[in-house]
C-alpha cells in the first residue's frame, strides 16, 4: 500500500509539471531521454493502478507462504510475487509508450495526451466494450475475482517459484484489464480524475464477486457511450 500511495503522490507531483511544461512548450519531438521518462510515467501508473487492486492476491499469497516459510523468512517471496506481477505491467508500459508516441507522430495525441479523433475515440470505447463479452475477458476475470484455486494449485516454496506465480497472476490481470488502460488515451493520459475512475472500476471489479456478471452492463454502457460520441461529433 505504501508503494502505491507513492506511486500517486509521484503521479500529482508529475501533472504539476506536466501541464507547465505543455503550456510553455507544447509537443516536441521526442527524444530518447523523453521516451524513457514517458515510459517511467507509464510504468508507476501501472503500479498506482493495479497494485491495489491484486492486494486480495498477495494476501493470498501471504497465507499460502506463512505455511512453509519462518516468519523471518516470508517477506522475500511476498515480495518477489508483488514484483513479478509489476513486470508484466512494466513489459505492458513500454508498449503503451511506444503507441503514444506513434500517435504524437501521426498528430493524433493532444498536448494533454487525449486522442483528437473523434472516431478514434469511439471506436476504442466500443472495441473496449465488445471486449468486455470476450471468453478471454472472462475467464481472466474469474481468476482476479477468486485467485485462491489457481494459487493452492500451483504454488511451490522458493523464490523462483513465487516469481513464476506473480508472473503467471499478472498475465491473467493484464488480459482482464488491458483494454481498459487503452481507454486513458480518451480521457486524457495524465488526467488524474480519469486515471481515478479508471482505478476505481477496476478495483470494483476484481473485488465483486464472481456470481454479479458485471462485464454485461459495461459493455453496454461502453458501447452505447462509443455510439452516441460517435453520433454528436
Amino acid at each position: 500500500m505504501a508503494v502505491a500511495l507513492l506511486s500517486w503522490v509521484y503521479l500529482f507531483q508529475l501533472d504539476n509539471n506536466m501541464q507547465d511544461r505543455v503550456m510553455n512548450a507544447g509537443i516536441q519531438p521526442w527524444k530518447i531521454i523523453d521516451f524513457f521518462m514517458m515510459f517511467l510515467m507509464w510504468a508507476i501508473m501501472m503500479v498506482a493502478m493495479m497494485l491495489p487492486s491484486a492486494m486480495r492476491s498477495v494476501l493470498i499469497f501471504a497465507r499460502l507462504a506463512s505455511k512453509d516459510e519462518t516468519h523471518q523468512q516470508i517477506f522475500t517471496p511476498i515480495l518477489v510475487f508483488v514484483l513479478a506481477y509489476i513486470t508484466i505491467w512494466t513489459l505492458f508500459s513500454i508498449i503503451a509508450t511506444t503507441v503514444q508516441w506513434l500517435l504524437e507522430i501521426i498528430a493524433l495525441l493532444s498536448p494533454m495526451m487525449v486522442l483528437t479523433s473523434a472516431k478514434l475515440g469511439s471506436g476504442l470505447l466500443i472495441i473496449t466494450g465488445l471486449y468486455q463479452l470476450t471468453p478471454l475477458k472472462d475467464a481472466c476475470l474469474k481468476h482476479c475475482q477468486s485467485p485462491l484455486m489457481l494459487f493452492a494449485g500451483r504454488y511451490q516454496k522458493g523464490h523462483r517459484a513465487a516469481f513464476q506465480l506473480g508472473f503467471s497472476h499478472g498475465l491473467y490481470c493484464l488480459g482482464c484489464c488491458w483494454m481498459l488502460m487503452c481507454l486513458l488515451f480518451i480521457g486524457g493520459v495524465m488526467n488524474l480524475l480519469w486515471i481515478l475512475a479508471i482505478s476505481l472500476f477496476v478495483l470494483a471489479e476484481k473485488l465483486l464477486p464472481p456470481r454479479i456478471e458485471s462485464t454485461r452492463l459495461t459493455s453496454f454502457l461502453m458501447i452505447s457511450a462509443g455510439l452516441a460520441y460517435l453520433w454528436t461529433t
